[in-house]
């Protein structure tokens, strides 16, 4: 028998996380740098990249700021992710009329 691999969606806030922690690696900043501008804990910012916490709006918009970037940026970002990483969803079938329609 063969291993089936399912195919999980992430999570927004998992989504969210993992953007941020690109915008901020790729600034070459440290959790600490990037959580002080935020005024939010060292753990909490790593909570929020690793997607454990579901932040507020306005903490997302303390550490988007921090980032230098906007809440649309990042919302933009994110939402095309998560359209990306979603499963193929196939057509349905196409119905045979039932005797029921046919009767009409």
């Amino acid at each position: 028998m063969g291993v089936v691999a399912i195919v999980r969606t992430p999570l927004l806030r998992e989504a969210l996380g993992e953007h941020l922690r690109s915008l901020r690696l790729r600034r070459g900043e440290r959790l600490a740098d990037t959580a002080a501008r935020a005024g939010v804990s060292v753990q909490y910012l790593s909570e929020i990249e690793r997607g454990r916490k579901d932040p507020s709006s306005e903490m997302i918009a303390a550490v988007v700021g921090a980032l230098d970037t906007t809440l649309g940026d990042v919302t933009v970002a994110v939402g095309e992710h998560l359209r990306e990483t979603q499963p193929t969803a196939t057509a349905p079938a196409p119905s045979r009329p039932t005797a029921l329609a046919c009767a009409a």
